[in-house]
């Protein structure tokens, strides 16, 4: 019988009599991982998922809905996006220019709150998982 490396393995793997829970919940390599336990003390991870999660959406949504609100004013209302603000300057061209500003705006908020929330979140889990790296050296 020659070997083959790509032949498919159909058997199911051979389970010691002693199988531990994961493996016994897992036997098979074509059934999808259980979700992993949240790591961290309290779920620390989760918690920083989910901050770093609203920091980019509130980011995101600041430039973005500017920029649809700006697209939707133009393809609506053309009459008041052609009328003149000041000196012939047209208002479309001023909210186009606002959009820079905006943009600025939507990096400030994405740093402030990475500043406030998400960085202090990661040191926090570093310093348990450097304490907890330590603990098991010395075990």
């Amino acid at each position: 019988m020659s070997h083959d490396p790509y032949a498919r393995n159909l058997h199911p793997p051979h389970r010691p009599q002693d199988a531990s829970p994961p493996y016994a919940a897992h036997p098979y390599p074509w059934q999808p991982a259980p979700p992993p336990e949240p790591a961290g003390h309290h779920g620390d991870l989760r918690i920083l998922r989910g901050a770093y999660r609203w920091q980019r959406r509130t980011a995101t949504l600041t430039a973005l809905g500017y920029f649809v609100v700006f697209l939707v004013l133009s393809a609506s209302a053309p009459s008041f996006m052609t009328g003149t603000v000041t000196d012939g300057v047209p208002t479309g061209l001023l909210l186009a220019l606002v959009q820079v500003p905006v943009t600025w705006l939507a990096i400030w908020l994405y740093e402030r709150t990475a500043r406030r929330h998400v960085d202090p979140l990661a040191a926090r889990i570093r310093r348990h998982a450097e304490l907890d790296a330590g603990r098991g050296a010395a075990r």
